[in-house]
């Protein structure tokens, strides 16, 4: 099949490299434009490692600032393409834009469809504590995550498992969703029922993270808040603030595990105890032990050496800066 490539982020770069060494014909990747900066400034540009990859094998590359203008509905009509493959790409298609192919898209998302429709699926799926997760490869239409499910493959959530290393095994174990889902659109005569219809009484939201997201509420339990620090890694981190008497210090956590709490009800946010490997905080349920963080400007430290550099104490406070 004649097929178009859609995507920016890491996590299509391995369907990418699968469909580059396989049978079908790539004809060009579709990816997201660099950000205009404002006048007078200079602009960061983001990673683009699907970028890379297409050049380094000489691969047509265009990147619409939208989709479904004229102009790149026109260039994707042009291609003739069989089929569109999108993955991490960052916009929905349209009903004109599908129709540019003769199978349409497919879509391979991180998560048991209906569940965590959106753009952060694997952050949200750790968040709410799920014990697995898993890809789904869809028949795209112009609603965002709905269409019908092709493949789908699960599997368990290690305890320890971050947002980041969850992405890495998700990323190639889609690979493995997307060509068995090619096969069945080979072999699709094009009328019968394809896929299974997704229950939209079960659909869930993942939506797109914000630095908010990241701020640390003591009043929940150190079993959500280790959640939270392994679900934003590494953005947009799970942090707080030292209310120190001079200038609160931002803290960013890394590594954090949730302990029961010891008798008494201290005010959550309270620094419980620090000795040489780590410091607790008490939370609305449970305390939390910290043995990795990162105060503001600085590198990630283990908390022995943050220790020796920042005095922090028992009965100190963490939590939101006042207005």
């Amino acid at each position: 099949m004649r097929i178009v490539m859609m995507g920016t982020g890491p996590f299509a770069v391995p369907s990418f490299r699968r469909l580059l060494e396989s049978s079908h014909e790539v004809c060009a990747l579709v990816t997201r434009p660099v950000p205009e900066a404002p006048p007078g400034r200079r602009v960061t540009v983001p990673p683009n490692p699907m970028r890379e990859v297409a050049e380094a094998v000489g691969l047509p590359i265009v990147a619409p600032p939208s989709i479904n203008s004229a102009d790149a509905v026109a260039q994707l009509r042009a291609w003739n393409a069989d089929l569109f493959m999108v993955c991490d790409y960052g916009q929905i298609l349209s009903n004109e834009a599908l129709a540019c192919s003769r199978l349409g898209g497919i879509n391979l998302h991180a998560s048991l469809l209906p569940k965590y429709r959106g753009a952060a699926p694997i952050n949200w799926a750790i968040h709410a504590g799920e014990f697995e997760t898993g890809v789904t490869v869809i028949h795209m239409t112009p609603r965002l995550d709905a269409g019908p499910c092709l493949v789908q493959r699960a599997t368990p959530i290690g305890l320890q498992e971050d947002a980041g290393q969850l992405e890495r095994r998700l990323s190639e174990f889609g690979a493995e969703a997307v060509m068995e889902s090619l096969g069945m659109l080979e072999a699709w005569d094009g009328s019968s029922p394809l896929g299974e219809i997704q229950d939209p009484s079960r659909a869930t939201r993942a939506p797109r993270l914000k630095k908010s997201d990241g701020e640390v509420d003591w009043q929940q339990s150190a079993e959500q808040i280790a959640r939270q620090v392994r679900a934003f890694q590494p953005w947009p981190g799970t942090y707080t603030h030292w209310q120190r008497t001079s200038a609160p210090l931002r803290l960013v956590l890394w590594r954090v595990e949730a302990e029961p709490q010891a008798s008494g009800c201290p005010l959550p946010g309270t620094v419980m105890s620090v000795d040489d490997q780590s410091l607790r905080v008490a939370c609305g349920s449970g305390m939390l032990r910290i043995t990795e963080l990162q105060p503001s400007g600085k590198n990630r430290l283990p908390a022995a050496q943050f220790l020796r550099g920042y005095p922090l104490q028992v009965g100190d406070r963490l939590g939101v800066v006042a207005e």
